[in-house]
């Protein structure tokens, strides 16, 4: 065979390529700045680190090594140096669009890392193919901060296509209210009223606390926080605590909790303790006019009335007694029924004041 029928059988096995075409082609070299490839063709083909990714942080050597097989888009046959200029990341991007038209039409759970957080929501690419999620779409409750987001991998489905306006818009709050309304409905087939369950402070407010029961949240309302007064939810209660609470009443999807638990309910031995006739002490809890009421146990409260403070004329409680203060006294009335307990600080004065009067005679 002579040397120019070679070079011409060489010449014919060369293939042809157009601007667009997708080739093949095999890693030569990877230089910080670009890689070549072996495309088949008289001229190699050179990838620029901008049309490899869109992320200027990636190091060409550490992604791309020589023997690598690789697919990519001619940009250009010729640029004036007789090269082939590829792009990567174009073709990577058509893919991406493709599969992202996929994924929104069958609506299709997709998972990706978070390339980008920006003031009005998050970016991550799908096979270089971009997709944004607004920050009103990132999670079922409002996040002023996005930061947490970044770099983490997070599920979403694609609620709206139209690559030619460049808006491709992700959802992860579609996904987050599905997966709540499944746990709540698992919860609310598990859940009765009476039964103790375990869970997490969500919200602590003046009236009350949200709890998380793993599927929906509570209320525990300020009055159902203990048998005895509470002041302050937000004294008793932190974001994050773990609590142990009573299904009170469940309305629809409202579920109403209490830390009342029956069997420490403290009229239950109330009869005993707090028999007409046993001399107890409390602490003066509040007072009106006609009288103060005396905190005999948490949850137990009892009058003592206005005449029944002392032998000496008392025209206001707060004339002689004080919030907080400790007094001693004797149960003169206990009715469990209406949970009612009246008081006298007067009977207790009687024996000395009759002894004082026998003395005197």
């Amino acid at each position: 065979m002579s040397e120019l029928s070679f070079e011409q059988m060489l010449e014919d096995s060369v293939k042809t390529i157009r601007n667009g075409e997708i080739v093949q082609g095999t890693v030569i070299d990877v230089k910080e700045d670009e890689i070549i490839l072996n495309i088949g063709y008289k001229a190699d083909g050179i990838i620029t680190k901008n049309e490899y990714s869109n992320d200027s942080s990636v190091v060409l050597s550490e992604v791309v090594h020589p023997g690598d097989a690789m697919e990519a888009k001619v940009l250009k046959v010729n640029d004036g140096e007789g090269q082939v200029i590829l792009t990567y990341k174009r073709l990577a991007a058509e893919k991406g669009n493709k599969r992202l038209e996929e994924a929104f039409e069958n609506q299709e759970v997709l998972k990706a890392t978070v390339s980008q957080v920006l003031d009005g929501g998050l970016c991550v690419n799908v096979e270089e193919a971009r997709v944004f999620i607004p920050a009103s779409l990132v999670s079922d409750t409002y996040e002023k901060d996005l930061s947490k987001y970044a770099d983490q991998e997070i599920e979403f489905v694609i609620t709206e296509f139209n690559p030619r306006r460049r808006r491709i818009i992700g959802n992860r709050k579609q996904l987050l209210l599905a997966e709540k309304a499944e746990k709540q409905k698992e919860l609310m087939e598990r859940i009765h009223v009476g039964d103790t369950v375990e869970g997490v402070v969500k919200n602590v407010t003046d009236f009350g606390a949200f709890i998380d029961l793993g599927g929906a949240d509570g209320l525990l309302h300020i009055s159902e926080m203990s048998w005895g007064r509470v002041e302050n939810p937000k004294k008793v209660f932190n974001v994050g605590d773990q609590v142990k609470v009573l299904i009170k009443e469940i309305n629809g999807n409202k579920i109403a909790l209490s830390l009342k638990f029956p069997e420490e309910n403290p009229w239950l031995s109330a009869s005993e303790k707090f028999a007409v006739g046993n001399v107890v002490t409390g602490k003066v809890a509040r007072m009106t006019d006609f009288g103060a009421f005396v905190e005999l146990a948490p949850g137990v409260d009892a009058l003592l009335h206005v005449s029944q403070i002392s032998r000496e004329h008392v025209a206001k409680p707060a004339d002689v007694l004080s919030i907080g203060q400790e007094i001693e006294a004797k149960v003169v009335d206990f009715n469990e029924e209406e949970k009612k307990i009246s008081l006298s600080m007067k009977a207790l004065e009687a024996p000395a004041q009759a002894e004082e009067d026998s003395e005197e005679e």
